[in-house]
């Protein structure tokens, strides 16, 4: 069995560490809209940063704004798109969930990219997917226009 995939453009990777290393010594966040394709990959065709929202400190810890949400959800109404994910940086951290994530699943059907930032620089971009329980985070491929990232 092949392993699930999100595909993005480099463009979109490039935006999401920008927003990661503006963001640090905070975690950065937003959502990924697009939609799932056959075969268990997920096709990104916008990333959208959002404002940090998560009460201080930030540096462990991110809320999407519920209005950027909310505003996504009406515009892509009569779109094949939805929201299918969500972006956050780990500062000074691995590209890995931590149970702070863990304990965020709320939606098993998203996918999650985290992306590491060590001294106000992006690194690794990794993708995962809640497990079916909620109770961990299964790896995915991430492909950058159609090339493995």
């Amino acid at each position: 069995m092949s392993i699930a995939r999100v595909r993005l453009s480099t463009a979109q990777l490039q935006a999401i560490e920008r927003a990661a290393e503006a963001a640090y010594p905070e975690e950065a966040c937003g959502l990924l809209v697009g939609h799932s394709e056959p075969g268990g990959a997920w096709q990104v065709s916008a990333v959208e940063e959002s404002a940090n929202v998560a009460e201080p400190p930030r540096t462990r810890r991110f809320e999407v704004d519920p209005k950027l949400r909310l505003r996504l959800e009406r515009e892509l109404r009569e779109s094949p798109d939805s929201v299918v994910g969500v972006y956050h940086s780990h500062p000074n951290g691995s590209a890995k969930p931590s149970e702070t994530d863990v304990s965020m699943i709320f939606e098993p059907d998203m996918v999650w990219l985290i992306t590491a930032v060590t001294d106000g620089r992006a690194g690794a971009t990794k993708a995962y997917k809640p497990s079916e329980d909620g109770a961990a985070f299964q790896p995915l491929g991430l492909d950058l226009g159609g090339e493995e990232a």
